[in-house]
């Protein structure tokens, strides 16, 4: 996949350097939570960041011309950043790449001073609530002050909007499937999984470098609906990836999602078919260790549900391919190359 330039991690260490200044005349607490924001936004592959920047190549812009292409490209990583904050307290993560994430240390502070379990969780979910909340500002912040004219700040605060509108909806709905007694339709699961990833993953990141370039209004329609598709695709490919990939893949244990219950798109689809029985039953005890896990991976092939993701996987890539074809030569070819980047991910 592509890569961050300099001049964006410079900008992205503005912003969080920018809200260690902020923070640290307001307090002990307010500073320390500046400081696990920073910890939450380093590492990582700074994907949209780098697809800000790579779009904007793509579509003849100059960097020196226009210098706000790395802030807007530090907004994306930054509302990146916040969902994931926001998304480990929805999840009652604790942890994020085996060390504690922001809600984490700050359950750790309020047991160091005797809180109790409930005040512990009170105080953890709190300050990662806030420290998403800030990065958001923090992102619009970026976007709002950026030297650019004012019909390109439009259509880039238009895209910050969706992007945060559309990925809210698919969080929610994500939430309302997880919880619900009946398993949702595929077409639903497909739908949430676009909404909550796709949109500010790949589409918008894209559509602003676009813009940014100044690229014609059909120019970025046609990049929007080509990072569409990149962004469904690239889920998916997560969602098998989660199901069963090695741990050098996820980051994670083996099976994790399988360990964890999640109505991903790989499960919506074993359901119907003379499987389903066998799978929804593997799934139901599938935390319980990594034999279980085995068997329900091997439930899930044996329903056709792995495969049939990965052709929807060529399927979703074609169709931004058919996209593509009305973009210029260079932009055509950057979603060429990701599109083989995310299809050499698939496990």
């Amino acid at each position: 996949m592509i890569q961050t330039d300099r001049r964006t991690d410079d900008a992205i260490a503005a912003a969080l350097s920018r809200i260690r200044t902020r923070a640290e005349p307001l307090g002990g607490g307010f500073a320390r939570l500046a400081d696990a924001i920073g910890r939450a936004a380093s590492g990582g592959k700074r994907l949209r960041p780098a697809l800000v920047t790579a779009s904007f190549a793509a579509f003849g812009g100059r960097c020196d011309d226009t210098p706000a292409v790395f802030p807007v490209a530090a907004a994306f990583e930054l509302l990146h950043t916040a969902f994931v904050v926001h998304d480990d307290v929805i999840d009652h993560d604790t942890l994020r790449r085996g060390v504690p994430n922001v809600a984490g240390e700050f359950r750790l502070l309020a047991g160091a001073r005797g809180a109790d379990a409930e005040g512990q969780e009170t105080l953890g979910d709190a300050a990662a609530i806030l420290a998403g909340d800030l990065l958001l500002h923090e992102a619009s912040r970026l976007i709002a002050t950026a030297e650019v004219d004012a019909v390109t700040r439009e259509r880039l605060f238009a895209l910050y909007d969706d992007a945060v509108y559309v990925s809210a909806a698919g969080e929610l709905a994500d939430v309302e499937h997880a919880v619900s007694d009946d398993c949702p339709d595929t077409s639903s699961i497909l739908d949430a999984t676009f909404n909550k990833t796709a949109v500010y993953s790949f589409r918008a990141p894209l559509q602003a470098g676009a813009a940014l370039a100044g690229a014609s209004s059909s120019a970025l329609d046609a990049v929007g609906a080509a990072g569409g598709c990149l962004g469904l695709a690239f889920q998916l490919v997560d969602d098998l990836i989660g199901t069963f990939g090695t741990p050098a893949q996820t980051g994670r244990d083996v099976g994790v999602d399988l360990r964890e219950a999640k109505r991903t798109p790989v499960v919506a689809l074993a359901r119907g078919t003379r499987e389903w029985a066998r799978v929804s039953d593997a799934i139901a005890v599938a935390h319980t260790g990594p034999v279980a896990i085995r068997e329900a991976q091997r439930a899930l092939e044996a329903s056709g549900a792995r495969a049939r993701v990965a052709a929807l996987v060529d399927e979703t890539l074609a169709d931004a391919a058919h996209a593509a074809t009305a973009l210029p030569g260079e932009a055509s070819a950057l979603i060429d190359s990701l599109s083989t980047a995310i299809r050499e991910r698939i496990p």
